[in-house]
């Protein structure tokens, strides 16, 4: 016979916090149920494990080298850059040196309460596999966080200190159609190096007819490449996995799952040249080349193994002129955190193909195998996750669907208005197609006004398009503001965030909503409430907070009860007669 294993199981303390836990506000203490054991000893683990951390051994010891000068620079001004990909032996030492040591689990912020602070996450794992391996990397995490805080805003917020990721307050996201290079938000997969453009340059090799290697100089000069200057959108397959994360938990790695609102997106105007004359300049492609893979000088982890950032693009993307090679942003030289001297650019495709310090490409018969290709940024069924998943399960993402998203008012925010309340965000659709209308609801949904064409910024095929819309509303009290768009083909967005949710928590494409409390000041009765607030020098917010003054006479009371019947119904006979005073 099957039973509830936590009905047989051995009782314990009671916890302080156990309204929490049953209630789901920390559901990440929750014991396991396996309702198909027969006998408490056989499930694994009942509740969650705690994590013990083994001791701390060196890595010099594990190998018996000096980390210093194995995994030491090995390029003259590229700093805090190590090449894996060329050295096997390399990678198995480094993995040797990462299996003898313990590491902490990702800290938990999806079945728990998000921390309140900012860096939100710190990335602690992060940081001590750097400093396992040793070498150059050891002091990579705390010169990065020093990049970021010369070259982005002060306003900034940091969702993971590192690898670095960090996107703007939503008063900042659309401030400007153009996004300023320091509020441009960044997701980052290691540390940031720092190349020297004199000393960097780009091998291009595998299935090209002539392999061989181009200095910056080489690639600016406009008599081999003419320069391409893009308009273009970048955004992060995260967008907006809050609102996932608020509905179902899924895959929580602080870094690949980090929990990013509607920030993660930012628009700027490129300088570049086509991958595309890059590669005829090699030749063209040869013996079934039709993906590239690009290397970024990053180092990256997974599952115990080191490498560089490597992704891959199809040849189709790269022949139609729409993966560029770019070293200037906003018409300043590319700032180190984005990627310098020169960055990837595929217009249209998630960020995460976009590879920053690039370095390498390499001609390859099909997608990389590689893990940010083949492991990651997969877009699963709803009904796959940590019990059944595969990599096959899940369609690399690749080019962006159409989205928007609300930037102001806020959720849960009071609006004090007129009959109208004033909404503003963005809209966006890749692939090469464009917003061609944005619609806002403010019943949730079921009526839809469109924003006026002089409402929205310029089209451009490669990026979003800022809007601003005074919304109808008469209705007060909780509403729920919706924002929807059409592209150009007609694709629009689900209304549910259930219909976009998957375990990796990836592409939330359905449509934003925002909760806000509506108060409209057009209403008599609602406008001399507000001034009786004024005039008793009294709060409006927290809507929560009771009202401490009173705001209805009992003169005024008494006579609405003269004016209109009681609230219970006056009994009568057949004949009409009061019988409320019969026995």
């Amino acid at each position: 016979m099957h039973n509830d294993t936590q009905a047989r199981g051995v009782r314990h303390a009671q916890p302080a916090d156990e309204w929490k836990i049953e209630q789901g506000f920390d559901a990440s203490e929750l014991p396991l149920v396996d309702q198909t054991a027969d006998n408490v000893s056989d499930v694994w683990s009942l509740y969650p494990e705690s994590f013990k951390p083994s001791p701390e051994t060196d890595g010099a010891k594990i190998l018996g080298e000096d980390l210093n000068v194995l995994f030491a620079e090995e390029r003259k001004g590229w700093h805090g850059y190590v090449e894996w990909e060329e050295y096997p032996e390399k990678k198995a030492k480094a993995h040797k040196i990462l299996i003898n040591r313990k590491f902490p689990p990702p800290p938990e912020f999806q079945l728990g309460p998000i921390p309140g602070t900012n860096p939100i996450l710190e990335g602690v794992r992060w940081k001590m596999w750097h400093k396992a391996i040793g070498g150059r990397l050891t002091s990579v995490p705390d010169e990065s966080w020093e990049v970021v805080l010369k070259e982005k805003d002060p306003e900034m917020l940091h969702l993971l200190q590192f690898p670095y990721n960090g996107e703007p307050p939503k008063r900042l996201v659309t401030e400007k159609v153009i996004t300023p290079n320091k509020l441009h938000f960044i997701r980052n997969h290691g540390g940031i190096p720092h190349i020297e453009p004199d000393k960097w340059d780009l091998k291009l090799d595998g299935l090209v007819k002539n392999p061989r290697s181009f200095t910056l100089a080489d690639l600016q000069n406009e008599k081999m490449f003419p320069r391409f200057t893009p308009t273009c959108t970048i955004q992060c397959s995260g967008t907006r996995r809050i609102e996932q994360i608020a509905l179902y938990a899924g895959e929580g790695d602080e870094m690949i799952n980090a929990p990013w609102a509607e920030g993660a997106i930012g628009t700027a105007k490129y300088v570049g040249i086509s991958l595309k004359h890059v590669i005829k300049a090699c030749g063209g492609l040869v013996d079934g080349g039709k993906h590239l893979e690009l290397y970024g000088a990053d180092t990256y982890f997974k599952q115990n193994e080191v490498m560089n950032y490597v992704v891959s693009v199809p040849w189709s993307k790269v022949k139609a002129h729409e993966v560029l090679l770019c070293w200037e942003m906003n018409g300043e030289p590319l700032p180190k955190i984005h990627g310098a001297p020169v960055r990837a650019l595929v217009m249209g495709y998630i960020g995460a193909r976009s590879v920053k310090w690039l370095y390498r490409i390499s001609a390859i018969t099909r997608p990389t195998k590689a893990p940010v290709q083949s492991r990651e940024y997969l877009y699963f069924n709803q009904q796959s996750g940590k019990h059944n998943q595969k990599m096959i399960d899940g369609i690399q993402i690749q080019e962006m669907p159409v989205s928007s998203a609300i930037m102001a008012p806020l959720s849960k925010q009071v609006i004090i208005h007129d009959g109208a309340i004033n909404c503003q965000g963005w809209a966006y659709s890749g692939g090469g197609r464009w917003p061609e209308r944005v619609e806002l609801s403010a019943d949730g949904g079921f009526s839809w006004y469109a924003v006026p064409p002089g409402n929205i910024s310029d089209k451009h095929r490669w990026a979003w398009r800022t809007w601003n819309f005074a919304l109808p509303c008469e209705v007060e009290g909780w509403i729920e503001i919706v924002v929807r768009c059409w592209d150009n083909s007609l694709n629009t967005q689900p209304l549910e965030t259930r219909s976009a949710w998957n375990w990796g928590l990836h592409v939330t494409s359905s449509c934003h909503r925002v909760k806000v409390y509506s108060v409209n000041k057009k209403r008599e009765q609602t406008r001399k409430r507000l001034e009786a607030f004024r005039n008793h020098e009294t709060g409006f917010v927290p809507i929560t907070l009771p009202t401490e003054f009173p705001y209805m006479t009992w003169e005024e009371y008494d006579r609405f009860w003269d004016e209109h019947p009681p609230r219970d119904v006056q009994e009568e006979d057949r004949q009409g007669r009061d019988l409320s005073d019969s026995d």
